[in-house]
Parts: structure tokens; sequence; C-alpha cells
């Protein structure tokens, strides 16, 4: 509807009487309509007004719970770094153990070998000098001289 202002024929007494109620009565529909659209506007804005606190709150409880989720976040960072820390530090102990009973181990093995080699040496040294001693024997043992072999040919010769 726009807003121009009506005009009335202006009559003996006055103005016209059923255009100024014509008026009148539209006027009075359009209030009604405008109080009707009020009233729906104002029963909007309450339930607009209860969502928007409906969403506050949610808004509130997924916070928290955000907050609650990232301190348990934190929480499960934190132990399991100190777990991991702690399985390093075992396997490290466990680690440096390994290594020293390994350096025992192998030192173990090298005093057996150097003992080992000095008995080699022993038995080296006393094979030499066996050996050295049996050359001697060998050297002075002399093999008898072999009899001349013509004399068993002519004697084989005779008896044929």
């Amino acid at each position: 509807m726009t807003s121009q202002r009506p005009t009335f024929r202006v009559m003996k007494n006055g103005y016209d009487r059923f255009a100024v109620d014509d008026a009148m009565e539209r006027y009075a529909s359009r209030i009604d309509q405008l109080e009707k659209k009020i009233v729906l506007y104002q029963d909007q804005l309450v339930e607009t007004t209860k969502r928007l606190e409906e969403l506050r709150e949610k808004y509130r409880d997924l916070s928290d719970s955000m907050d609650a989720r990232e301190k348990a976040a934190s929480e499960i960072a934190r132990v399991s770094i100190r777990e991991a820390n702690d399985i390093i530090r075992t396997a490290q102990q466990n680690a440096d153990e390994i290594v020293r009973e390994a350096l025992i181990s192998a030192r173990i093995i090298l005093v057996d070998l150097s003992k080992l080699y000095g008995s080699a040496d022993d038995v080296k040294g006393e094979l030499e000098g066996k050996l050295e001693a049996l050359m001697k024997e060998l050297e002075k043992f002399r093999l008898p001289q072999m009899p001349d072999l013509k004399w068993l040919e002519e004697a084989g010769n005779k008896l044929q």
C-alpha cells in the first residue's frame, strides 16, 4: 500500500462521509495487518531468541568438550612421550648390558687364545727340538753297503 495521503471531497457539513469511512476502513485493515505482522514477528523473535540461546548453550558444551578433549590429548601425548622415553632408556640399558657381556666374552676368548698361542709356541719349540734331534739321529744312521748282486746272478746262472 502506498503512503499517499487521501484526499476527500468537501461536502456541506464537512467531508464526504463514505470516502472518509472507506479510508478509515482501509487504515484499520492495514493497522490490523501490521499488528498481526508485529505479533508474528514478535513470536518469531521469541523463537529465534530461544534458538539462539540453545545454540549458545550447545556452543558452550562443544567448547567445554573440545577443551576437555584437548586436555586429554595433551595428557595422552605427555604420557606417550614419557613411556617412549622409558622404553628408549630400557633399550639403551639392555644394549649397554649386551655390549658389556660381549666385551667380557671377547676378553675371555682373547685370554684363552693368548694361552693357546703360548702353548702352541711351546709345543712348536719342543717339536723343533725333537725334530732337530731326530735329524741328527738320521744323519748318524748309516745304511750298510749293499752286497754286489752279480754273484747272485752268477749263482742263478750256474743252477740253471
